[in-house]
């Protein structure tokens, strides 16, 4: 399905119904208090509808429903095949539905629509997909025991759990945390960003169409104060799983503490690093890689490249090719196909952005282009201790450190509180294995910048995050408890039984 023009998008989104309240227990609801809050266009700032500001009561009747549907068993303990169809019947569902997904995400979140029709919504589909097929491939294990025993050890659901998500993507961000949750059978009770409900709220009414029992799926939308916190300091959720910035992160673990000890999965953010050695090949293509991690999503990513560790050698010449890149991506109205560089999500933090913009002592191109956007920019740094070396910035800016060396390069590159993703450009194939080796990081990319694929699992070092990772077979792990059945088979029990 190919893209449309910006009109027809445009005119797509004037006509489009929006889904503005909770959706708890199979139905959309209005929050208990009947308080609403205001979903804006980031892009022209414009007031499009008010959302359900759900709070503690909301999040008390959601957590409810969804241990009513864990208890009595309509999903937790479905035939793994039959958790498995419906899901199956989910992504083709949200196939059917993508192309109003795909402008739903980009006005509620000024993502150009470009990257939400050709990467947020296929991987959002494909990753339910590939939870579902796995849900019934995953096998229990029977432990090394004596001929009169029988150790087993099985996989549980976890139970209601709590999924807490961040806005920069909401639809992929709720596929990576509602796959795998699913497909263990557990029931989940979900707080979309305040500033990027929408995508959350649809995609739970296709669930249901889909065949997921009520109570399973429930989405309350509404502030962190109002609904995080709850959530985190519910005693009837018996795990977190967080995606977002590393100062909220760490309340859900004073949540826990002071409520139940429920399990805490974070995810949060990173200050990555790409270290370009004097031997990279092919600097044009280097510069590639590095304007896509550093400027993909308008640089409102986790794993952007914020940081580039760069030889003296090659350092003017990649800058060079940088800007020359750079310049493609253009800056304009997200629902308009050429637009590479959409609106930054919120007045709030475009603000915040520029502001780190003006605190830069060298700014070699971009910088604030006004109204909520901002251009690609690149800034030099006199060392790895200058504030935008160290603070993540969360937009379209990157940093540049020279080095001399690759053991600098290494200590530099680790020389941060986080540790989520890392690059590495050398020719050198024993330094690029060595070095893949010291980056402290979950993701460490050579001549090549990304985040893996599915199959990989996803998450950090440091204060980038830690309990669990996303993706991969690896991410059931969190949203499952593993048991240990101790079968006695000898003639003793046979007789202490008889």
């Amino acid at each position: 399905m190919g893209l449309l023009t910006k009109y027809e998008y445009a005119a797509l989104a004037a006509s489009m119904d929006f889904p503005n309240a909770a959706y708890i227990d199979g139905a959309y609801r209005p929050a208990v208090s009947g308080a609403t809050f205001p979903t804006t266009n980031p892009a022209t700032g414009e007031r499009f509808m008010d959302v359900a500001a759900c709070g503690a009561a909301d999040v008390d009747f959601a957590v409810e429903k969804a241990r009513e549907a864990f208890d009595d068993g309509r999903w937790s303990r479905a035939h793994p095949s039959d958790r498995k169809d419906v899901l199956i019947r989910f992504a083709k569902l949200l196939t059917r539905n993508a192309r109003e997904l795909a402008v739903m995400e980009s006005l509620d979140s000024g993502k150009p629509i470009y990257d939400c029709e050709t990467v947020d919504i296929p991987e959002t589909i494909h990753c339910i997909k590939w939870h579902a097929e796995a849900v019934d491939k995953i096998y229990d294990q029977v432990a090394p025991s004596s001929d009169d025993h029988i150790a087993m050890v099985v996989r549980e659901p976890i139970g209601v759990v709590g999924l807490v998500l961040p806005w920069n993507f909401p639809l992929l961000m709720l596929a990576w945390k509602i796959g795998p949750a699913l497909a263990a059978g557990c029931s989940v009770v979900v707080k979309p960003a305040e500033e990027t409900s929408l995508t959350a709220l649809r995609v739970a009414e296709l669930a249901r169409e889909a065949g997921l029992p009520r109570g399973v799926l429930n989405v309350v939308p509404g502030s962190g104060a109002d609904v995080g916190e709850p959530i985190g300091r519910h005693m009837d959720i018996d795990m977190v799983s967080f995606t977002g910035s590393t100062v909220t992160g760490k309340k859900f673990l004073t949540y826990a503490a002071e409520s139940n000890a429920k399990e805490v999965v974070l995810e949060m953010g990173g200050k990555n690093p790409a270290i370009v050695m004097d031997d990279a090949e092919n600097l044009d293509r280097v510069a590639q890689h590095l304007v896509n991690g550093a400027y993909w999503n308008m640089g409102e990513n986790c794993s952007a490249t914020s940081r580039l560790i760069v030889h003296h050698a090659v350092k003017d010449e990649l800058l060079q090719r940088i800007e020359h890149h750079a310049q493609q991506w253009n800056v304009g109205d997200p629902l308009d196909p050429e637009t590479r560089i959409g609106a930054l999500v919120s007045p709030a933090h475009f603000e915040k952005v520029s502001g780190y913009l003006k605190k830069a002592e060298k700014v070699v191109f971009g910088g604030s282009a006004g109204g909520g956007f901002v251009a690609p920019s690149l800034v030099e740094l006199p060392d790895n201790m200058h504030l935008l070396a160290r603070d993540e910035i969360f937009g379209p800016v990157l940093g540049v450190i020279e080095i001399d060396n690759f053991d600098q390069a290494i200590q530099v590159a680790n020389d941060t509180d986080y540790g989520l993703c890392a690059s590495l450009f050398t020719a050198n194939a024993k330094r690029a294995i060595r070095g893949a080796r010291m980056l402290r990081a979950g993701t460490v990319t050579v001549n090549s910048y990304g985040e893996g694929d599915i199959s990989t699992p996803f998450g950090g070092y440091k204060q980038s995050g830690f309990g669990g990772r996303d993706n991969s077979l690896h991410a059931h792990d969190q949203y499952t408890q593993l048991k240990t059945i101790w079968i006695d088979l000898s003639d003793d029990a046979d007789e202490a039984v008889s």
